[in-house]
């Protein structure tokens, strides 16, 4: 079994004269092909390979698992809050928490063989995958059973409206 691949987050090299040389070179050549090459995200959108197994997932909320010592956030969605967890002045998403980790419990099986494409990591520092559960694909199985509600902008290239096309017609704004 795997370990969840990480995202450095320092990047000392980068903040060096060296590093911002060819960073700035690096922006350069990004702005030329980008007046070359058009493409759009959507489109980009292929089915997930899944391509890394980990074991030892067990449910925190209704979009978050704890995996082999690192917590996964589920691509794309928004599940209701745990009690205390949603801050004043932050809309969060409508339902029952209770209902949303045990849907999610459910989709997930007994978290010993799952299979996770990883997308990156968040704000927080929690990977971000498409994460395959002994139900199928964990986000679309939260947006079935409406224990989750679809965000787009969290939706990296729209990896789950791509997954689950249902998913973008059950957003409501």
């Amino acid at each position: 079994m795997g370990k969840i691949l990480r995202f450095n987050q320092s990047k000392p090299f980068l903040r060096s004269p060296a590093g911002m040389l060819l960073g700035a070179a690096g922006v350069g050549i990004g702005a030329g092909l980008a007046s070359t090459i058009s493409f759009s995200p959507l489109s980009a959108a292929s089915p997930p390979t899944y391509s890394q197994t980990i074991a030892n997932c067990r449910v925190v909320d209704g979009d978050t698992l704890h995996c082999d010592g690192g917590r996964i956030r589920l691509l794309g969605i928004d599940a209701p809050e745990l009690p205390g967890h949603c801050a004043v002045g932050r809309e969060c998403a409508p339902g029952d928490p209770y209902a949303s980790t045990q849907s999610l419990t459910e989709g997930l099986g007994d978290g010993s063989n799952v299979k996770i494409e990883n997308v990156g990591a968040d704000r927080y520092g929690r990977t971000l995958a498409m994460v395959l559960g002994q139900r199928g694909d964990l986000s679309c199985w939260q947006l079935a059973r409406h224990a989750a509600i679809y965000k787009p902008r969290w939706d990296n290239g729209g990896r789950v409206a791509a997954a689950c096309p249902d998913a973008a017609k059950s957003y409501d704004g």
